[in-house]
């Protein structure tokens, strides 16, 4: 049994060992790479060999390490050597470690004298600075005590000055602090510096600005210009030369100016300015033509002079004076002005006087007129540069005004004499010549208005007052031929009317005559009226046509065209009732007009000037007016020299003479105006008269 028992055991755990080989992967990669590095070395497969098998492979592995342990030694014995050296140089550390031990012990003491000398040495480096800055800032060099008190003008006299003026600044800080007596005595020490070298300058530039008289046109040097911005820090000093560079100019500017007058340039080229003097314009514009290039020259050399803020290129000591003197800008312009002030201030008499006498000669309208914008032009321009509230300004302001009287006083006279001697109406009641030479006259002051010259700044004069001047009178003048011409021709129809009065008529016929009389006088005056507006507007016509088109008569023909309207509607007007009356039906049309505006109002039919018989006798003199059968017509305006004015104007009488007619066809053709036969007075529509009308 036990026989038989282990046989089944054996058989049982061979059992596993083979499920456990048919159940390994063939594929591992980890089990073929140990059966491909078994191979290598296990070639022989017989039973032996399979029995010595794991014997094989540790013996394979112990080789292995022996040629590892091998392969390795060299390292081992230089890891051995650098152990050695390391140990050594630790040996050499301990060493050097005992030895600076051993000399800080022995060298404490120069070490610390060292650094107490060294504090000392920076303690003493710093008082030093102190005192170089102290005596930087608050004491001159003898170099430039020299410079200051020396006999010669140049960079280092401004080097030197600015130094003190640094210095007096400085005292002032140091007044702040406890050294206030230090800083009393150095400011008192710079002051006498200072004031003494403000006074060998002020006495330099004095001399060197009355050379500037010398010549016509002087250069200004670089030192100049830098002592004039120095002595802009005593304003009593740089009047003082302000005043004397004014004076010296002035007078070179006025012996500059006759001589330009009088003899002309070198060589007689230019010409004198007096030469000319037959010619107006030319010769006022040629004078101050010459004072505005002067002006230009005079103010360059005075900013030059006395503008802080120019250019001066004698080093940076100059600049460091100009920035010190930007507090001055705002005062620099009132110097200038007040310098080129007293500069032309002799020139303005000389110059006031020949205008004067330019003004004496009568000069024409038209040379009136340019000078005058010619003097306006120049005191804009000269202004801009010289300032408006100075003398040559005012002087040139003055003549342009005097230039304006005498053109306005012309312009007056000229409407005098029109309105003094009225023209005579023609017969074609054409405009008048002298309302034509009054127009081609404006028209040239127009074009002499329009190219005048302008400054950039500046805009145009008005030219309203110089239309108005011209054209008012000639207009008035229209009006008082006009009614000259109406009042002759009512006198005129008046004696005819009595005229063909028979001297021997009873008084019973007195009333009639009288009624007669009435008639024809209104009648006459309402015909005389029409020719009179009819002159008007052709001699309205006549001023305005020519003037379209030009902007600074665009008011003015504007204005004139209402008025053009205005007569335009009263002969309209004049001639509706004109027609009306012939009719019988404009004393007829107040009755009427209360009828269609009012509700409470009488029938027209039981109205005795309102009865059929009547105002069939009235439509029917105005359907033949209108027809043009009763030996009559509408009138056509043909005096009226504008054609489109002429249409217009029959046009608006057609209009009114329909909306009349109109009133009176709603007024019959009402019942309640008891009219037994509208039709029969009413033979045509209103929209048959306009179409006889031509509406």
């Amino acid at each position: 049994m036990t026989s038989g028992g282990g046989n089944v055991a054996l058989a049982a755990g061979l059992s596993r060992k083979l499920k456990k080989v048919l159940e390994t992967r063939t594929d591992n990669p980890d089990l073929l790479a140990s059966l491909g590095t078994l191979s290598s070395f296990y070639t022989d497969n017989t039973p032996r060999t399979r029995r010595n098998l794991k014997s094989t492979i540790e013996t394979r592995s112990l080789d292995l390490n022996h040629l590892f342990l091998a392969a390795s030694l060299p390292a081992q014995e230089a890891l051995n050597r650098v152990e050695e050296e390391v140990d050594s140089l630790f040996k050499c550390c301990d060493q050097i470690a005992k030895v600076l031990s051993s000399c800080t012990e022995s060298t404490g003491d120069i070490i610390n004298t060292t650094e107490r000398l060294k504090q000392e040495l920076e303690i003493t480096t710093q008082r030093q600075d102190i005192v170089s800055c102290f005596l930087r800032d608050y004491q001159l060099s003898n170099e430039e005590i020299n410079a200051l008190r020396g006999e010669d003008l140049n960079e280092d006299f401004f080097k030197a000055l600015f130094h003190v003026q640094e210095i007096h600044a400085n005292c002032k800080t140091l007044l702040r602090t406890h050294h206030q007596r230090a800083g009393l005595e150095l400011m008192d020490m710079m002051s006498v510096y200072q004031e003494g070298a403000y006074e060998r300058l002020c006495r330099w530039v004095h001399s060197e600005c009355k050379k500037l008289g010398d010549n016509d046109n002087p250069e200004v040097g670089e030192l100049l210009k830098a002592a004039v911005l120095c002595l802009k820090e005593r304003p009593v000093l740089f009047k003082y030369c302000a005043e004397e560079v004014a004076n010296m100019r002035h007078h070179a500017l006025f012996r500059r100016f006759i001589t330009a007058l009088t003899r002309g340039g070198a060589g007689g080229l230019p010409r004198p300015i007096e030469v000319h003097a037959h010619d107006p314009l030319r010769y006022v514009g040629d004078m101050l033509g010459w004072l505005h290039q002067a002006l230009a020259s005079e103010r360059e050399l005075v900013l030059v002079l006395l503008n802080p803020n120019a250019m001066i290129n004698i080093g940076p000591t100059a600049n460091q004076f100009s920035d010190s003197s930007k507090m001055h800008a705002s005062k620099t312009e009132h110097d200038t002005t007040f310098v080129l002030d007293r500069i032309f201030e002799g020139a303005c008499r000389p110059f006031k006087v020949r205008v004067d006498q330019v003004l004496q000669s009568q000069p024409t309208l038209i040379v009136s007129y340019k000078l005058s914008n010619t003097l306006e032009f120049y005191n804009h321009t000269i202004s801009e540069l010289l300032g408006k509230d100075t003398a040559l300004c005012n002087t040139i302001e003055l003549l342009k005004v005097a230039c304006q009287q005498t053109f306005f006083n012309i312009l007056k006279s000229r409407g005098e004499k029109l309105l003094r001697y009225p023209p005579l109406v023609p017969a074609d009641l054409s405009p008048p010549l002298a309302l034509r030479e009054g127009v081609s006259l404006l028209l040239e002051i127009i074009d002499t208005y329009n190219g005048m010259m302008v400054p950039v700044s500046g805009n145009k004069p008005e030219f309203d007052p110089v239309i108005q001047a011209l054209l008012d009178p000639i207009i008035e003048m229209c009006k008082r031929a006009s009614e000259t011409h109406k009042s002759k021709g009512s006198l005129t129809t008046s004696r005819r009317s009595r005229a063909s009065i028979e001297p021997g008529q009873s008084n019973r016929d007195s009333s009639s005559i009288d009624a007669f009389l009435a008639k024809t006088s209104f009648n006459s005056t309402q015909n005389l009226e029409t020719p009179s507006n009819i002159f008007l507007i052709n001699c309205l016509c006549a001023i305005q046509q020519p003037l379209v088109g030009h902007d600074p008569a665009t008011k003015y023909v504007a204005n004139l065209g209402s008025m053009i309207e205005t007569h335009i509607n009263m002969v309209v007007d004049k001639e509706v009732e004109s027609i009306l009356r012939r009719c019988g039906l404009f004393d007829r049309m107040g009755y009427i007009e209360r009828s269609l505006s009012e509700q409470d109002t009488p029938p027209l039919a039981g109205i005795e000037e309102m009865t059929p018989q009547l105002i069939l006798e009235c439509l029917r003199t105005f359907f033949g007016l209108v027809t043009g059968t009763e030996g009559g017509s509408l009138p056509e305006f043909e005096l009226i020299q504008v054609p489109r004015l002429r249409s217009d104007t029959c046009l608006n009488v057609s209009k009114a003479l329909a909306e009349s007619y109109e009133l009176i066809y709603n007024a019959i053709s009402d019942p309640k105006n008891h009219y037994p036969d509208p039709k029969l007075l009413l033979r045509h529509s209103p929209d048959q008269i306009r179409t006889i009308l031509a509406i």
